[in-house]
């Protein structure tokens, strides 16, 4: 769930010679705002403060039910992890269906923009879904993995579901699941499976808000992922690359077609910028479900992405208008490229793709949208920041943006990388722009070991960039000790998502700056 292309536009309008490789921020306008452009905040009243007295008096209650509901919460996700599971998905539809289908279908209850690809997934989602969110639709947002808490794969209204409505949502489903846990049982099939189940509580828990609309992010694949039982009127396509094989396939083309089958009847088909093999495919199965296909480069594009504080300023030709200078709080190419992508997917949801969306909406929206574990920064001095790229076309995307909008003159990585992925090629694609490598693993049973990846790193860059500590807490004291023996020594967490995961909720804990 790294984010996403590579490159740069390829043969569109931007020429990146046009831009600094490095810039000073104090030189970029800071085109996001401050505290200061929103004026003085009121003071209280005597009224107000009687009503905030009276609130005091219910604090120990509304603790309480808080408390009450967390542990709740902390039920339904053991529950969950009983169940086999995301590391072994089971290709099939009809259990998820049949789940659904006893409660009455909720995934028919609101209209759905189903996203798949292989970097930039979830970035895309909150894009499209913080656009949407502007234009005063309440969305629903189901991502795939979380990095803290499970909360964060089912999103409401730009809020992450509460403890209570998830568990409320659980209790409510519970029955149904065993049902069906049981009718699979009699035909000797293995029972609903974490992500199955997950899906069906996504799906009820947005009817039960409800929603207006459901940015939907599958968790592995396409023609099988439990998410297709739900049928997108748009269907987006990020780029796709070699992840996944063992499951997928060991060809792009394999690949492709295995995440085309999200394509419904007749929906419109937007698709970021793909090697040929992967646009033979998406095209072949626009083409037979007689849907449109919008395709980056051709019906749409980024003309400019323009280095500033906190992010880029962005220019989009999209399918139907043209969008110039909006302000985008993400670093890297590839985000501005993700946020044409996402463009492109509301105004073929809002307009059917002949209608322009309106500019100061449109602007809102991007200003608002955050992709948490991506190249977000946790702290400074040394600067910390952590990105979710699994997998060697990712890291590249990440290696690009660490030189173009960073000025860092070291940088030292903190790498654990999953058994399931192309460790090499991520250590490879860091290589250029990564002085020190301090390997270490996660808590994860599927990470690999510290010492085994250690010694994959020595081949590749040499013995005197490697350190290993096996300790994640221990890796970040070393590598943020190297980090600060350089003038501007910066420190990026990769490699997993469980290890982007593990340092979000350890800065959390111990609230670093």
């Amino acid at each position: 769930m790294s984010d996403t292309p590579t490159g740069r536009n390829g043969d569109n309008d931007y020429d990146p010679a046009d831009d600094d490789e490095t810039v000073d921020p104090g030189s970029l306008p800071d085109v996001f705002g401050t505290r200061d452009d929103f004026g003085d905040f009121p003071s209280l009243g005597d009224d107000d403060e009687r009503d905030r007295d009276d609130r005091d008096d219910d604090k120990p209650a509304e603790s309480e039910a808080r408390a009450a509901d967390a542990a709740a919460a902390q039920r339904v996700y053991e529950e969950l992890l009983a169940r086999v599971g995301e590391a072994a998905p089971q290709p099939r539809l009809g259990a998820t269906r049949r789940a659904v289908e006893l409660l009455g279908d909720p995934q028919r209850s609101y209209p759905v923009i189903h996203i798949t690809g292989t970097n930039g997934k979830t970035s895309t989602s909150r894009m499209i879904e913080s656009i949407l969110r502007a234009y005063g639709l309440r969305t629903g947002l189901m991502t795939s993995p979380h990095l803290v808490k499970v909360n964060e794969r089912i999103v409401i209204d730009g809020e992450s579901i509460s403890d209570g409505a998830l568990a409320a949502n659980w209790a409510d489903i519970q029955p149904y699941l065993v049902m069906v846990d049981t009718e699979l049982a009699a035909a000797a099939e293995q029972p609903l499976t974490y992500f199955e189940a997950l899906t069906v509580l996504a799906f009820a828990s947005f009817a039960d808000a409800p929603v207006d609309v459901v940015v939907l992010e599958v968790g592995m694949g396409g023609e099988w992922d439990s998410t297709n039982v739900a049928d997108g009127q748009v269907a987006v396509f990020t780029p796709i690359a070699l992840d996944h094989t063992k499951r997928l396939g060991s060809t792009v083309a394999e690949i492709a077609k295995t995440k085309s089958g999200i394509i419904k009847p007749s929906a419109n088909v937007v698709s970021a910028k793909q090697t040929p093999e992967a646009l033979v495919e998406l095209e072949r199965a626009a083409e037979l479900t007689e849907s449109t296909f919008a395709v980056e480069g051709t019906a749409f594009e980024v003309l400019k992405s323009d280095v500033a504080v906190g992010g880029q300023v962005i220019s989009v030709r999209g399918i139907a208008g043209r969008y110039d200078e909006i302000a985008l709080p993400m670093f890297g190419r590839h985000q501005a490229q993700n946020a044409a992508v996402a463009i492109a997917a509301v105004e073929s949801f809002l307009g059917n793709g002949s209608q322009p969306l309106d500019a100061e909406i449109l602007s809102a929206g991007l200003a608002a949208a955050s992709s948490p574990g991506r190249l977000q920064i946790l702290s400074t001095d040394p600067t910390i920041l952590v990105d979710a790229a699994h997998n060697p076309h990712g890291a590249k995307s990440l290696a690009d943006a660490l030189g173009e909008y960073f000025s860092f003159d070291r940088v030292v990585a903190v790498l654990a990388v999953l058994e399931d992925k192309d460790a090499g090629g991520i250590i490879r694609a860091l290589a250029p722009v990564v002085e020190q490598f301090v390997i270490t693993q996660t808590d994860s049973e599927r990470a690999i070991a510290a010492d085994d990846l250690a010694a994959l790193a020595v081949g590749i860059v040499g013995p005197d960039r490697v350190i290993v500590e096996t300790n994640v807490v221990s890796a970040l004291g070393s590598a943020r000790d190297l980090a600060d023996d350089a003038e501007r020594g910066g420190v990026v967490v990769t490699g997993s998502i469980t290890l982007v995961g593990e340092v979000i909720a350890l800065t959390e804990e111990d609230g670093w700056k």
